[in-house]
């Protein structure tokens, strides 16, 4: 198969979110082809470069999300016309003006009676067909007349509150996001060369990554799989709430919308766990295109921690992830206070990193509360004290790598407000740890009974948990070993290619795209490629055993597709 893998600042930078998961998917289906369509998000990020690609990656198309084309495509009056009727249509959508009383795409819905939805899409493949048409939309996004019609739309009659009361920032900062998010309807990603000549579109996330799968599926008919492991949606309420009530409002109704178009295109939809498919079903997925598939991730680092369990320090807890304000590392400490009283050798390690400067600034503050709760005790008047909790980071002499961190301790505390899946669980169990967690996101997913969960910011019952697993080193190795066994099967790179795997066949099967051949004119040939001809499978490796009894000619190394072939375009790796 020949698959589209569309991403949105990740894959294949250096620095790209849900890099790491792409990079194994590729590397675990060598047998097929991947074209990777990539949507930059700094400049930063484009100086960093490429990680190494595998030769199975056929080419790599580029295009930024941190800056507009340089080159605007001036529209004609009657190209100008249209792009106010599409876009005021598409305003009016997220304000939630009731059909007709915008006046946009007359043309469109006089006379019938046309969903939300159908609203949205129509205006939305409107502006993908205008910019095919005219060579882009950048200028036209950007312009005055966008910022009035979004105003219009939010005066509208029926707009919601939130929209009428928009003040001119408001529409400036909601107009330069929608001029951001829909930068790919100017792409020339969607001719028969580009995203028209694979089999599948896979969208790496949501957002914006999916634009260009929907438009493919539009211009070209080609089957679209939607990949989430957290919902933009979800992501938008727990990032803006301290923005204006207007933009948070008309934001979170253009990520909705896109949402539930996306889902209600889609073939199949997968989600990183249950958590993230309540949230799609939330937004509209149907359950019949829904399927389950966790992250995975390489045992083999964690393989020696994980068969030596009592390597451990039994008065040692671990905490290991990114440190920032939702990860509560407060409570932990206030926790860990608690344990102190009932466990005096008990020591904490916190390892990780800041992200970013909120984060740095969480832990300056930590390690000042860490002074105030538990000053250095020492042994003497001469000697040097010895602070129970420790800030480090992995990739020191004490902690070379992860595995090193979770061997250090018995017991792993989660303490989160705030999780999707969360990876250092299920590394901690890889590493056959005995686990405390609060009950937040996926986790309970993720343990399923195999370590010890308690409600979120609430240190006494995060303490009464910690002490109860230090004080019994019998359950704790139970609920390590338990824990390491479930992680070896649910959590593991091979699952994860095998489920995408079959999911691409079903695809595939289901909803193969049928192109149509062309003579030297340029005119279709009827019949050329009949419809049982149709194998979407491409054989490039010979069979031993076919190939020593003479079997086909494909066995022997000779690739066949039985589709009409598609020549490789400029530029493929």
């Amino acid at each position: 198969m020949r698959i589209g893998l569309l991403t949105e600042g990740g894959y294949p930078y250096v620095s790209g979110d849900a890099k790491l998961w792409c990079d194994r998917l590729v590397h675990g289906l060598a047998q097929h082809e991947f074209d990777v369509y990539a949507l930059s998000r700094s400049e930063h990020q484009e100086d960093e470069g490429w990680i190494p690609l595998p030769p199975n990656v056929r080419r790599v198309r580029t295009a930024p999300l941190w800056m507009a084309e340089d080159e605007e495509v001036a529209l004609g009056r009657r190209a100008r016309r249209r792009f106010t009727e599409y876009f005021g249509e598409l305003a009016a959508v997220l304000c939630g003006v009731p059909e007709g009383a915008s006046g946009a795409v007359r043309s469109l819905s006089e006379g019938v009676s046309v969903s939300e939805a159908d609203r949205f899409a129509n205006a939305l493949y409107g502006l993908a067909e205008l910019a095919r048409d005219e060579g882009g939309l950048a200028g036209a996004l950007r312009s005055e007349a966008a910022v009035r019609t979004l105003e219009r739309a939010c005066r509208a009659p029926g707009a919601h509150r939130a929209a009428r009361e928009a003040r001119v920032p408001d529409l400036l900062a909601v107009a330069a996001y929608l001029e951001h998010a829909l930068r790919p309807l100017s792409l020339d990603w969607y001719e028969d060369d580009g995203l028209g000549a694979v089999d599948v579109c896979h969208a790496a996330s949501g957002g914006t990554a999916v634009l260009p799968g929907l438009l493919a599926r539009h211009f070209t008919g080609v089957p679209l799989m939607v990949t989430e492991y957290g919902v933009r949606l979800r992501t938008h309420y727990l990032t803006t709430p301290d923005a204006p009530p207007a933009v948070r409002s008309l934001l979170a109704a253009f990520q909705g919308r896109l949402a539930a178009e996306a889902y209600g295109r889609a073939e199949v939809v997968t989600a990183g766990n249950a958590h993230t498919r309540r949230w799609q079903e939330r937004c509209g997925a149907g359950r019949e295109k829904l399927r389950t598939v966790y992250p995975g991730m390489d045992a083999r680092p964690f393989a020696e921690v994980g068969e030596s369990p009592d390597c451990a320090a039994p008065d040692t807890l671990v905490w290991v992830g990114r440190v920032e304000p939702a990860k509560d590392l407060v409570s932990l400490l206030h926790a860990f206070a608690e344990v102190r009283k009932r466990q005096p050798k008990t020591r904490l390690r916190i390892v990780g990193a800041p992200a970013g400067p909120e984060g740095a600034a969480y832990l300056g503050h930590c390690k000042t509360l860490a002074a105030q709760l538990f000053p250095d005790e020492a042994a003497g008047p001469h000697a040097a004290g010895d602070n129970p909790v420790s800030f480090e980071e992995i990739g020191g002499p004490e902690l070379p790598a992860a595995a090193d961190a979770y061997a250090s301790g018995a017991v792993t505390v989660l303490s989160s407000v705030v999780e999707g899946f969360p990876v250092g669980l299920a590394e901690a169990m890889l590493c056959g740890r005995a686990t405390v967690s609060t009950d937040v996101g996926a986790v309970v997913e993720v343990i399923g009974g195999t370590g010890l969960v308690v409600p979120p910011r609430n240190p006494r019952a995060l303490a009464e948990a910690c002490v109860a697993l230090l004080r019994d080193r019998e359950r704790r190795a139970r609920l390590g070993a338990a824990a390491r066994a479930r992680a070896l099967e649910l959590f593991t790179v091979e699952q994860n290619i095998e489920a995408f795997h079959g999911i691409y066949l079903e695809i595939v099967s289901r909803a193969p795209v049928r192109r149509v051949a062309l003579d030297g004119a340029g005119e279709p040939l009827p019949f050329s490629v009949p419809a049982e001809a149709h194998v979407p499978v491409r054989w490039t490796t010979a069979s031993p055993r076919l190939a020593a009894r003479g079997g086909p000619g494909w066995a022997a190394g000779r690739p066949v597709r039985a589709t009409t072939p598609v020549p490789a375009p400029e530029g493929a790796l």
